[in-house]
């Protein structure tokens, strides 16, 4: 969902490997594909095998039990058995660590692969397994459910001619197991698998054609049945879901004594953005500006944050639909117009690039610019001068850069032309004239004469003078001459020709009147001081310098070299500066006094996220190997410590004394929680760690691989010293999550195909055979996203990497879950029917790749992947919520009012403005929770909107009735 369009590298040039890395993500989407296939048929296989087991016994036990009226055993197989299960990716945007893994995959030895197959395959035989079921219940379908969810059945026996209650089906035999082959496999292998591929579907074909010949009536009756239904005849003691063709079987707890009677309504708590952490600035620039209410406006993610760095107080512009690029302030410096790219919803919808224009007192829309318009995303833009502000011009970031002026009141497109296939760093208005708009990028400058719907351009000469690479950035002189700073750290002053132009030919040409040498590298941004000085920011230098009326050099100041190159320079207050950098840093400086950290964040995509256990605090790590340790409760970082590897996952010690942390590479440390000093490290295997995990009493750790393999070990001197206990074999695939028991005995996890398994620590880390024996252990911590307790989270039509993370609250009464379309969802606790409603949040612009309750369950802290965000939720009770507006929320920044109501332009003729949407956001709708676990959804009634504009400007509509959304409730004020 992050897009880039363009390096911003101070070259802004080189040689790219990109083509490779295409064809490599290629050819792994097309072996995906083929393992998805072999998935599908091996699972239909294992079916028509079952089935036609079964159609035998049944006629096995008529003869022998024939007019005697005995009752058949009952049996059921562990569904972990099926060893056929896709094993996807983590996420298509990594791809540079799945290229990693498959490229070190075909490097392996003929020999080394054999051996690993042969120990893979001894492990799947030892999971074959046979588990006893209890006595199942007759459930009755429910009247109010005429039609079955797609997903999941509940599993119900079938009733056989002669009087018996189930037949019994014999042992299944060894399982199909999944092909481990690369896309670099000998070219005679490939000739077997065809083959194999082959003769397994005559196989197939004959299978069906021997069950169709040896039907019973039980079979007969089932075949009248929707597919769905046919999936669904077993016991009723548990349910079955089915993810990319694979069966998932969960037990349902005893306690459970008619599952027909579970419901599962929204909870009554609801999540509140409270706090951002985080800045982008390494691919964007001029995007740090100082309000006249004292905050600075910035952004992160689909989120415009606005800062009062003196109050510590934030408030938050929500209503964005995907990652925001670009922002330009008006003339009256209350109005924002913010733009951002295009994407992708959950359902393969594209989300349309446009430009948002809002209230900075009360965060109101005013109005959304460019619906339908734009093709990639808006690169920049900026409001006019000369008019106060009454045009917006706006750059497009597709192939030709289209360049569109409006009038954004009237939301009205008045002038449109191409201006290159080049990159167009930036637009401007000229200041003084309002015919003249400048744009600037690769290699050119260009000056627009706009008159009506027409725009004529000129291009920059530079004569004598060098030709740069880049034109970076541009500002006006109080002379109406125009500045520009290029690749080459060079200021060029462009002034208009005073030769007379030619009736009807426009306005003067501008030509170079003036050169300075100004940075060592490039000049990245300049700024405009009320003053009439400016401020430049050089990006290899890493140097701020002050010009003079004269263009001379007065001061200058470096930027330390840990906060990375500049990107935007603005003015703040009295004689200080904002800087943004790339490192993702903003910065409050003086010449005198130097530069303080105002905000900061990660700069690589973010996975790891730990909640200390008795203490408003957490920690997160991330690809850019920097771990970071944050207060929630004053909003600011503890301390930070680099790594030598990327950090992935992360776990606190039950104390609170230590930290463990696990890398991509297989290597784990840990560290002290107040001093940060290392205190271990150790290594298992040499694949990604994908998780950490004390156990309740601190006693053990259980550390889940990549390699399929959870790492045990014993725990002593309170978190100080780790010694190897045992290791989980059993699972087919990488670990993905992973819970104790209460009593430190028992662990449940799940993997990347889909398996949940339980496994016996004290008896030598055993794999527990009767899974329905640990159907009734309640769980210390929930993060597992597969089980009886959770499994009404999962979307239809999952493909099983949509839910990336979950976890329960310390109180057991909500579920929060990221997914992989940048939502941060609430469920209640248990979510045991499928399809349940959910509240649904918005900030993200990449998957969500973690959330984590705090210890007292008071806030949510989730983090965002390729966004490197973290977002600070607080849970609030729905009581709460219907206060007045009055008493919630603090939509103006508090002792402030707005200087002047917000009025057009005198004379001029314009359809009114939209009402405004508080906070950016529409209001929600009116919600009462479901009855059933699928909501009526009524023709004359359209569901509520996942949108976050208003219904005359609605981008797309959700589907999902299930999950309102609730982006629009109204701000909570800062806690006291």
């Amino acid at each position: 969902m992050d897009g880039f369009t363009g390096s911003l590298d101070d070259s802004m040039s080189g040689a790219s490997v990109s083509d490779v890395n295409d064809r490599l993500s290629a050819l792994e989407l097309r072996v995906q594909q083929q393992e998805d296939e072999l998935t599908v048929m091996k699972a239909a296989l294992a079916d028509v095998l079952r089935r036609l087991a079964v159609s035998e016994a049944s006629v096995c036990a008529s003869k022998k039990h024939a007019g005697k009226g005995g009752g058949a055993l009952r049996e059921a197989y562990s569904m972990s058995s099926i060893a056929n299960g896709g094993t996807p990716g983590r996420k298509r945007e990594s791809a540079s660590v799945t290229r990693k893994e498959t490229m070190s995959s075909a490097a392996k030895s003929g020999a080394e692969r054999k051996k690993e197959l042969g120990s893979q395959r001894s492990q799947m035989e030892e999971i074959q397994e046979r588990e006893e079921l209890p006595h199942p219940k007759d459930l009755s379908p429910s009247p109010s459910s005429p039609h079955p969810p797609q997903n999941l059945q509940q599993q119900r026996a079938p009733q056989s001619t002669d009087g018996s209650k189930a037949n019994v089906p014999p042992k299944r035999g060894p399982s199909v197991k999944r092909s481990q082959s690369s896309p670099w496999d000998a070219p005679e292998e490939n000739r077997n698998r065809l083959v194999k591929a082959a003769s397994t579907s005559k196989l197939l074909t004959k299978v069906v054609k021997n069950a169709d010949r040896h039907k019973e009536p039980v079979i007969s009756q089932a075949a009248k049945m929707s597919t769905r239904e046919k999936n669904s005849q077993a016991d009723g003691s548990h349910i079955k879901m089915f993810m990319r063709g694979r069966p998932i079987t969960m037990f349902i707890p005893s306690d459970v004594e008619n599952y027909e009677d579970v419901r599962t309504e929204l909870p009554s708590e609801r999540l509140k953005l409270e706090w951002v952490y985080g800045y982008r600035g390494r691919d964007c620039r001029a995007n740090i500006y100082l309000l006249p209410t004292g905050e600075m406006v910035y952004f992160v993610a689909s989120v415009v944050v606005l800062f009062n760095y003196e109050e510590r107080t934030q408030r938050h512009y929500l209503g964005h639909t995907d990652c925001v690029k670009c922002l330009a302030i008006h003339p009256d410096k209350i109005r924002i117009a913010t733009g951002q790219i295009a994407g992708v919803d959950k359902d393969g919808r594209a989300v349309q690039p446009h430009v948002r224009v809002w209230d900075s007192f009360s965060l109101s829309t005013l109005q959304v610019v460019g619906l339908g318009t734009f093709e990639r995303g808006v690169g920049s833009l900026a409001f006019s001068k000369a008019d106060s502000g009454q045009h917006l011009s706006v750059i497009d970031d597709c192939n030709d850069h289209m360049l569109t002026v409006w009038d954004w009141q009237k939301k009205s497109k008045i002038a449109e032309i191409k201006t290159t296939n080049e990159v167009v760093l930036a637009v401007e208005f000229h200041h003084t004239d309002p015919h003249i708009i400048v744009t600037c990028g690769k290699s050119h400058i260009f000056f627009w004469t706009w008159s009506g719907n027409l725009l004529a351009r000129k291009q920059g000469i530079f004569g004598k003078y060098e030709k740069p690479k880049f034109i970076q950035c541009l500002a006006f002189l109080g002379n109406g001459d125009i500045l520009t700073g290029d690749s080459g750290g060079v200021l060029l002053v462009w002034s208009r020709s005073s030769a007379e132009t030619p009736s009807g030919k426009g306005s003067r040409a501008f030509q170079i009147s003036r050169q300075v040498k100004g940075h060592e590298g490039s000049v990245f941004c300049v700024c405009e001081m009320r003053s009439g000085t400016l401020l430049t920011g050089g990006g290899k230098d890493r140097r701020i310098i002050l010009w003079d009326h004269e263009l001379r050099a007065d001061r200058d100041i470096e930027v330390p070299d840990q906060y990375g190159a500049i990107r935007a320079v603005s003015e703040g207050k009295g004689d200080e500066f904002l800087v943004g950098t790339s490192r993702n840093f903003i910065l409050r400086g003086t010449f005198n006094d130097g530069f303080q950290v105002e905000v900061q964040g990660h700069t690589d995509e973010l996975w790891g996220l730990a909640s200390h256990p008795s203490r408003g605090m957490f920690l997160t790590c991330a690809q850019d190997r920097l771990v970071l340790a944050w207060s929630s409760e004053d909003h600011s970082l503890q301390w930070s410590r680099t790594l030598e590897e990327h950090g992935h996952c992360a776990d606190f010690h039950p104390s609170g004394a230590v930290v463990a942390i696990g890398t991509h590479s297989g290597k784990w440390y840990v560290l002290d929680a107040e001093t940060t000093d290392l205190v271990a490290i150790h290594t298992d295997g040499n694949e990604q760690l994908s998780l950490m995990r004390f156990s309740v009493d601190g006693g053990l750790l259980a550390v889940g691989s990549h390699d399929n393999f959870i790492y045990l070990y014993t725990v002593s001197e309170n978190g100080r010293k780790f010694s190897r206990y045992g290791k989980c074999t059993g699972h087919s695939s990488y670990i993905t999550h992973l819970d104790w028991s209460p009593d430190n005995n028992l662990i449940m996890s799940n993997s990347g195909d889909y398996e949940i398994l339980y496994w016996d620590v004290p008896n030598g880390c055993k794999l527990i055979r009767n899974r329905s024996e640990c159907k009734d252990i309640d769980w210390a911590t929930y993060t597992c996203v597969l089980g009886y307790h959770v499994f009404g989270v999962w979307p239809e039509g999952s493909d099983g990497t949509d839910i990336n993370a979950l976890v329960r609250s310390h109180n057991r009464k909500v579920i929060a879950l990221a997914d992989d379309f940048c939502k941060v969802h609430l469920f209640a606790y248990p979510c045991s029917t499928p399809k349940a409603p959910s509240h649904k949040y918005s900030a993200h612009s990449s998957h969500v790749t973690n959330v984590s309750f705090l210890y007292n369950d008071s806030h949510l802290i989730s983090t965002g992947g390729k966004d490197t965000s973290i977002m600070q939720w607080r849970l609030v009770e729905r009581s709460l919520l219907s206060l007045p507006d009055g008493l919630l929320s603090h939509p103006a920044p508090p002792g402030v009012d707005p200087p002047f109501p917000l009025l057009p332009p005198t004379g001029s003729t314009h359809k009114p403005v939209l009402p405004p949407i508080a906070n950016g956001t529409q209001e929600p709708f009116p919600e009462t929770p479901p009855p059933t676990t699928t909501p009526p959804h009524s023709i004359s009634t359209p569901p509520p909107s996942d949108s976050t504009v208003s219904l005359k400007d609605s981008l797309e509509p959700s589907d999902d009735t299930a999950t309102p959304s609730d982006e629009g409730l109204p701000p909570l004020p800062p806690p006291s």
